[in-house]
């Protein structure tokens, strides 16, 4: 039943299509969002919120959340089973109600939220207060499950786009729930890579008496290079089995355009311009101080550019817009009429969660009571944009969104650094949100799962998440010199602090090797971009992702040379045992990696800051 992006079918076609689904695929009666279904993925999510916010401080990217905690609660309830019987096993699509509660909690840390707070930071030094920012994600994230709404049937029931995320997690739950050791293998993978990432976490960062000995965070080869050692300039390895997990779970081109950003960065340039006494110390945080601008050049340039070329999308996105406003069709006449989420649902979403976050924008970032009004609409159509894009490509196109959000305000409010940061925020997190429900509703489509309470189930996701990753994140970035440094670089933090920044004071704020550099990267951003588009498939291979070669620019070396490891691993394993096989080992081996040690590193952050661990 899946077409991919066509044509959109006339109103009859998606009549037919819609009934067919109901008579073929939709299960009324299988349980959906029950209790535990809730509970077990507010708590999931929650978990895995804590791992992203780790992984997103380390590396700027956010991991896949849906899988992971769909395979993690049919482990669970596999357990429950043996000892309470048939009944204590979760079904196939209250596992994926679950997921989609666990979803909303776990992408707490995207759509800008973990990247313009750490830039507010960063720049100003302030932070609003724990309550205030929990109602700040919370809302933000609400008004993008609302503007999902009105354009589900659109996208998924009529037009049928793939959602490569959400078909991916419905044929995992598929696997899962046959009567085969699928489930049984994935749940051993994943519970086994992350103890083992656990402990090597443990015995790597804790720092208790009973210790005799701890695992090096990074080691080198033994040379000197430009008169220093190899890992004063990044090059080594890192003692850790996250950024492996984080690689695997990449395509093969992003590990390796990691490598070679790292190397040109860290091996070539940074040296240079410590040579010519424009960066002051072989430290990361001073060379990150001038690199920075280099890699956010090609993020920005290439997002945008992307961008530029989805205008096809773009169009039929605004073109969906008259969704909102259009004439609905009686109830009598619609065979969805209770199942889907109402329409009407929207509007009233908006008029609920709308003013609060205008009035959060004035009272805690001093967004005027009229940009932030005017923020509304342009995130609904920033949510409709991101949707679309995400349902064709699995990549919602932040990178793109955020800093056209920016170049907005600095148009509305020249000079005004805290709402330039912060406005952008409201879109980015309404186009996350809406991009991530319709990718939960589109494998609850292919399982004939109800979305209504889909839709439901995200809100408790959405409170769980903030309820967390506030708290936790300002445990662990107490202030701003947590940030930028070799523990957190916090790419995505720094790219967007220096946007801002960039568009407030000008170019002529920038060092003139530092404009050469912003103007070399925004060159190589665009033409990698043109180049992804415009060249055949099998020489795409060839051309290195503009995203790895930008964020490698911002990391410490030891890093990206350890996800590109990580990568060509998974890439071997695709070689050898075909891509299916391989991805159904990798999937929940890089995952385990990924939250074991995430969950660990935030642990013994929270020990020293209560004062059971010494730094």
């Amino acid at each position: 039943m899946v077409r991919g992006f066509m044509a959109a079918p006339t109103d009859a076609e998606a009549l037919e299509l819609e009934k067919k689904w109901l008579a073929e695929l939709y299960q009324p009666d299988a349980p959906q969002l029950t209790v535990r279904a809730v509970i077990t993925g507010m708590i999931l999510g929650a978990v895995m919120c804590l791992a992203n916010l780790y992984i997103v401080l380390k590396t700027g990217w956010s991991v896949g959340v849906t899988i992971t905690a769909c395979i993690m609660a049919w482990s669970i309830f596999a357990l429950v089973g043996k000892v309470v019987g048939p009944k204590g096993h979760m079904g196939m699509l209250e596992n994926n109600a679950m997921g989609s509660v666990a979803s909303a909690a776990g992408y707490m840390t995207g759509g800008g939220n973990m990247a313009a707070l750490p830039a507010l930071i960063m720049l100003t030094g302030q932070r609003p207060g724990t309550w205030t920012l929990i109602a700040w994600f919370a809302c933000i994230a609400a008004l993008g499950v609302f503007a999902a709404i009105p354009i589900k049937r659109q996208l998924i029931n009529r037009e049928q786009l793939v959602f490569p995320s959400g078909t991916a997690t419905a044929e995992t739950l598929r696997a899962l729930h046959a009567e085969n050791d699928e489930g049984r293998r994935q749940a051993k993978y994943l519970g086994m890579a992350g103890i083992a990432a656990a402990l090597i976490a443990w015995c790597r960062d804790a720092k208790v008496a009973w210790m005799p000995f701890r695992l090096p965070a990074q080691f080198s080869l033994p040379i000197q290079y430009r008169g220093k050692p190899l890992l004063d300039w990044t090059l080594g390895l890192e003692g850790s089995v996250l950024m492996l997990g984080a690689g695997a779970l990449m395509s093969w081109r992003t590990g390796w355009s990691l490598l070679l950003g790292a190397l040109i960065t860290f091996g070539i340039v940074a040296p240079e311009m410590v040579e010519l006494q424009v960066i002051s110390g072989v430290e990361f945080k001073l060379m990150a101080k001038w690199t920075v601008w280099m890699g956010a050049a090609v993020l920005v340039s290439s997002g945008l550019t992307s961008f530029a070329f989805q205008w096809r999308s773009v169009l039929k996105s605004l073109q969906s817009l008259t969704l909102l406003f259009g004439k609905k069709k009686p109830a009598e006449e619609d065979p969805l009429d209770g199942i889907e989420a109402p329409q009407w649902w929207f509007p009233i979403g908006f008029l609920i969660f709308g003013p609060p976050v205008v009035f959060l924008a004035w009272w805690a970032f001093d967004i005027p009571v009229w940009a932030g009004v005017i923020a509304l609409p342009l995130s609904v159509v920033m949510g409709v944009i991101a949707a679309r894009v995400t349902g064709e490509t699995d990549i919602t196109p932040t990178k793109a969104l955020g800093p056209v959000t920016q170049l907005t305000f600095a148009g509305l409010l020249p000079g005004q650094l805290v709402p330039n940061i912060m406005s952008a925020n409201i879109t980015g997190g309404v186009g996350l949100h809406a991009a991530d429900l319709l990718t939960d509703l589109k494998s609850g489509y292919l399982l004939g799962a109800r979305p209504r309470q889909q839709v439901i189930g995200q809100f408790f996701g959405v409170m769980a998440g903030a309820l967390v990753v506030v708290p936790i994140f300002n445990l662990l970035v107490p202030n701003a010199e947590a940030l930028g440094g070799a523990e957190f670089p916090a790419p995505s933090a720094v790219v967007w602090r220096n946007v801002s920044e960039m568009l407030v004071k000008g170019l002529d704020a920038l060092h003139p090797t530092a404009r050469v550099a912003a103007a070399i990267g925004i060159g190589v951003g665009m033409l990698l971009a043109v180049l992804e588009v415009k060249v055949p498939k099998h020489v795409k291979k060839y051309v290195p992702s503009a995203s790895g070669l930008g964020i490698a620019m911002v990391l410490p070396a030891w890093n990206s040379i350890m996800m590109c490891i990580g990568a060509g691993l998974a890439e071997l394993l695709r070689r050898r045992m075909g891509e299916k096989p391989a991805d159904k080992m990798t999937m929940p081996i890089a995952s385990g990696f990924v939250a074991g040690e995430s969950l660990m590193g935030v642990f013994i952050k929270v020990m020293i800051a209560f004062g059971f661990m010494a730094k």
